[in-house]
């Protein structure tokens, strides 16, 4: 175990439910019912999973509403149902000098809540269907369009992206990096990272590192062929990637040729004319709206690419430095559901 110290925690059993917000997009929460033990901070929980944007469609609809959305509301309605009844278990609750760190069981996945939001910050799936319908499953992705090397993985977590990659593409060399070592201690505990520090058959593995990202002396010129970076604190990216400095630091440690894919989170929550930058045009520059794409369009300009995660999949903003590459060849790479996904990648460029 780690050499900081832990602090054990419980919530206030005075707070018979609490509302946290969803990691993802803050458009679903989560909300607990918490039975509290005598000993220890195992606490038996259950969730009912909404989504907020339902509730608006729900709202909006009229009297000229369509059968067909009528039978859609119901339909979501009924999942809704199912999902009250499924029970949830905290395993573990601790305290560490980065975060509050939480992890919840199912019967269906595990999850790693983080901070005070209590944001999802990893989730692994159990049984044969691995994938997670996020962001996570983007960033398998990126290995079919780098060169041969290491990729690294800033903002480790749980390691979802490293579960994801390591069983696409088992012969990657990975460097996960995160700050919090309780936390890496908890989720070599509970989440399996420890057996992704074994090498594969084909010689694929994850290297830990525990530390700052930003440290100038990880600064190592030509080092990784991609790297992820997933970076958020307090439900928001951390500043630093808002800064066009942070970029091009991030930048002189690819190779040549090499890529960075980003989790940018959402629209900030600015006016339409901050920053200089007026309201989108179309929907093919509301990405002006997010701070760090901003700053990655002028770190590489005329070199970066983005997407948009769909409504019911979190609606984050993702990023993509290099030159947009031939979709057609990129969504051959790749199986599954990754084949149409990648195609929906677009060259970051405002409408005239």
């Amino acid at each position: 175990m780690a050499s900081l110290a832990v602090t054990e925690f419980v919530i206030n059993p005075a707070s018979a439910s609490r509302l946290i917000s969803n990691p993802i997009t803050n458009n679903t929460f989560f909300f607990f019912c918490f039975c509290f033990p005598k000993r220890g901070a195992s606490l038996l929980l259950k969730s009912h999973l909404h989504s907020a944007s339902r509730f608006r469609k729900a709202n909006a609809t009229t009297s000229s509403s369509s059968s067909d959305q009528y039978d859609q509301r119901q339909q979501e309605e009924e999942e809704e149902e199912e999902d009250d009844d499924e029970n949830f278990q905290v395993v573990t609750a601790v305290r560490s000098k980065y975060n509050d760190i939480v992890i919840v069981d199912t019967p269906k996945s595990r999850m790693l809540l983080l901070d005070s939001t209590y944001n999802v910050h990893s989730i692994i799936n159990k049984g044969i269907h691995k994938w997670t319908g996020s962001y996570w499953d983007e960033f398998v992705s990126l290995p079919a369009i780098v060169p041969n090397g290491p990729i690294a993985i800033y903002g480790l977590g749980g390691g979802t992206a490293a579960y994801l990659m390591l069983d696409l593409w088992p012969s990657l060399k990975l460097e996960g990096w995160e700050i919090d070592e309780i936390l890496i201690d908890k989720v070599r505990d509970y989440f399996g990272l420890s057996d992704l520090e074994k090498p594969t058959e084909t010689g694929g593995v994850l290297q830990v590192h525990i530390g700052d990202v930003f440290s100038p002396s990880e600064d190592a010129s030509g080092r990784y062929a991609g790297i992820v970076v997933d970076l958020f604190s307090e439900g928001k990216v951390l500043p630093q990637l808002e800064e066009v400095a942070t970029w091009l630091k991030l930048k002189d440690r690819l190779m040549p040729n090499g890529r960075i894919m980003v989790n940018c989170g959402g629209i900030d929550g600015v006016s339409d004319m901050t920053y200089g930058t007026a309201r989108p045009k179309s929907m093919n520059d509301v990405w002006m709206h997010n701070s760090a794409i901003r700053a990655l369009s002028e770190a590489f300009p005329g070199k970066v690419s983005w997407k948009r995660m769909p409504e019911r999949n979190g609606e984050n903003f993702l990023a993509l430095t290099g030159l947009l590459p031939d979709l057609s060849s990129w969504s051959a790479a790749v199986p599954g559901h990754l084949s149409e996904t990648v195609k929906k990648w677009k060259l970051c460029a405002p409408s005239q």
